[in-house]
């Protein structure tokens, strides 16, 4: 009897340390605000390791030699307000910005539409958007909710945060919205480069990051994905040729403090290393408008916006560029490298 209560007191405790193991594990996923609720996958992102072979010559392709540094600036949210378009609009036409991408739901995208057919060489992709996280600013899917019930929350909105989307979203409802927002940017003129996700939503879900790739696809669309989220990928799930893992994947996050933002933007020019990296920016203005839609939220903020449009748009930061030997590439030609157009114009299946 006592061998058998020993053994009974050996897996209780090992139970209660395991369950404590798996709380303590996704209470951090919780404090990151990592929308992560799959034992699976959870599993993948502390282990951290990856199973990808990304595009092979993908430099060389691009007309570029394999020792160069290659860098899209990326400017997020184009569509969100007039103050984010406007900074965006000159970024991008004054070569600070060599890419950006829209947020179709938004009320400012038909003026996206006409600097598309105004300006069209420059690269815009979609910022595929399931999350409206502003306090008093918030959109709609293109469908109708009635289409999409597990998009929307009780006020046909989309929700605030990426948990609320992540636990409710039906994969078939995701896939017909996400492709709505692409035909949607075909229609007022504009001819998408490539998609990513508004605040990471559809990265960290399985079957959600599925459609999205599925997405890009079936449209001929490079796909963005940063490094730590391809853990996805295994012999299970093997990268698809369209997506391109971002393995030097820079942005400004929350912490950083006004006064050493031109010190972070410098030190990721000076640490930019061979190869293709991104930096993503988000612009607008410290106006009254941003302010307004920003209350509340200095992350991503009127202020954050406005610095980073001061600091890209810098002789310092263009000297930074030039010194450290960095070339500016776009979207769009990686879009040619993956889908090449062939003498009838059309893309190569």
């Amino acid at each position: 009897m006592k061998v058998v209560r020993a053994v009974v007191d050996v897996l209780k405790w090992s139970l209660i340390s395991i369950s404590a193991l798996v709380a303590l594990v996704f209470g951090y996923f919780e404090y990151k605000e990592l929308p992560i609720y799959s034992l699976k996958v959870a599993a993948k992102f502390i282990a951290g390791k990856s199973n990808y072979t990304n595009y092979d010559g993908l430099v060389e392709k691009l007309g570029y030699s394999k020792g160069d540094r290659l860098l899209i600036i990326h400017a997020d949210d184009l569509g969100l307000s007039n103050s984010v378009n406007r900074a965006s609009f000159k970024a991008l036409k004054s070569g600070y910005a060599s890419s950006g991408s829209i947020m179709m739901p938004c009320d400012y995208v038909l003026d996206v539409g006409q600097f598309s057919a105004d300006n069209p060489k420059i690269d815009l992709g979609l910022h595929l958007t399931v999350t409206s996280e502003w306090r008093d600013y918030k959109w709609k899917g293109v469908l109708n909710s009635s289409e999409t019930p597990s998009l929307t929350n009780k006020k046909g909105v989309f929700p605030k945060k990426t948990k609320g989307f992540v636990l409710s979203a039906e994969p078939a409802e995701l896939k017909k919205e996400l492709q709505a927002q692409i035909n949607l940017s075909k229609s007022i003129g504009i001819t998408p480069t490539h998609i990513d996700s508004h605040e990471g939503a559809l990265f960290f879900d399985e079957d959600l990051f599925k459609v999205y790739l599925e997405i890009g696809e079936e449209n001929k669309l490079p796909v963005f994905v940063p490094k730590t989220v391809a853990v996805h990928f295994d012999k299970k799930f093997p990268k698809p040729e369209n997506v391109i893992v971002i393995e030097n994947f820079y942005m400004a996050e929350s912490g950083l403090k006004y006064e050493n933002w031109e010190g972070f933007y410098l030190s990721v020019l000076d640490d930019i290393k061979p190869g293709l990296s991104q930096l993503i920016v988000h612009l607008g203005y410290d106006d009254a408008e941003m302010r307004s839609i920003t209350v509340g939220h200095p992350n991503f903020g009127s202020k954050w916006r406005n610095l980073d449009y001061d600091i890209i748009s810098s002789d310092k930061f263009r000297n930074a560029l030039q010194k450290n030997k960095i070339k500016l590439v776009t979207w769009r030609e990686i879009q040619s490298v993956l889908y090449p157009v062939n003498d009838g114009g059309k893309q190569k299946n």
